[in-house]
C-alpha cells in the first residue's frame, strides 16, 4: 500500500487537522516511527532515517487513524478524500478517510492536491448515493457543489476520530505537522496517530 504525501491533508478542525489551515500555515509535515517518548518530547525515526525530537504541548491536537472498510462508508458519512480526475469526469480516489460524528464538517470543500508525483484534488463532503455492489463509486457533496467519486478496491480507507498524548507510544507511525526550531526539533501543533500498526496513508 503505497504512502501518499499530501500537499494538504484533509483531516481535523476541532481535535487534529484542519485541511484548509494546514494549507495556509505551510507547517512542516513529517512522517515516521516513535521511537522514544519522554515527558512532553518524543524521539521519531523519519522514512529517510532521521532522528528528530518533537516537543509536544498542551496545544498540540492529536487525532487517532485506525482501519476502515468500505462497508463503513454509509450514504450521510461525512468522508476525505485524495483523487485524481477520470476521462469520464469522475474521480478516482488515492484513498479514503472517514470522519467520526464529532468532527463532521472538518475542511469541508474541494482543493488543489499535489503528491506522490500526481495532481489532484482533495475533497471533504458528505456521502450521498453509494453503490458497491456495481463498482465502488459514490457522490460527495460540499458546500457549493458534489464530485462523482470512484474507489478502487485496492485503495486504503482508514476512520479519523479524536486522540490525545496518551494514545502515543514507540513503534507507532505518526505524521507530525509542526514548525521547525533552531535547533532541529519540531514543535508540533498537530499529531495523527497511526493505531494498531497502521501507516496513515494521508
Amino acid at each position: 500500500m503505497k504512502n501518499l504525501v499530501l500537499a494538504c491533508v484533509a483531516t481535523l478542525s476541532l481535535i487534529a487537522v484542519d485541511a484548509g489551515k494546514v494549507q495556509a500555515q505551510t507547517l512542516s509535515r513529517v512522517r515516521g516511527i516513535v521511537t522514544a517518548l519522554k515527558g512532553d518530547v518524543a524521539q521519531i525515526t523519519t522514512h529517510q532515517g532521521n532522528i528528530i525530537a518533537v516537543n509536544l504541548s498542551a496545544n498540540t491536537k492529536f487525532a487517532d487513524v485506525t482501519y476502515a472498510k468500505i462497508s463503513d462508508i454509509k450514504p450521510g458519512s461525512f468522508i476525505g478524500t485524495a483523487a485524481v480526475p477520470q476521462p469520464d469526469g469522475s474521480l478516482k480516489a488515492l484513498e479514503v478517510h472517514v470522519f467520526a460524528a464529532a468532527l463532521r464538517g472538518s475542511g469541508e470543500g474541494t482543493r488543489a492536491w499535489q503528491g506522490d508525483g500526481r495532481k489532484g484534488s482533495m475533497t471533504n463532503g458528505t456521502v450521498g448515493d453509494l453503490v458497491v455492489t456495481n463498482g465502488r463509486t459514490m457522490t460527495v457533496s460540499y458546500r457549493g457543489g458534489q464530485k462523482k467519486i470512484v474507489v478502487p478496491s485496492d485503495v486504503p480507507i482508514v476512520f479519523i476520530d479524536a486522540g490525545s498524548l496518551a494514545d502515543l507510544t514507540p513503534g507507532e507511525h505518526i505524521i507530525v505537522f509542526g514548525e521547525n526550531g533552531t535547533d532541529g526539533t519540531l514543535a508540533a501543533e498537530r499529531v495523527l496517530i497511526g493505531r494498531n500498526g497502521l501507516v496513515p496513508p494521508m
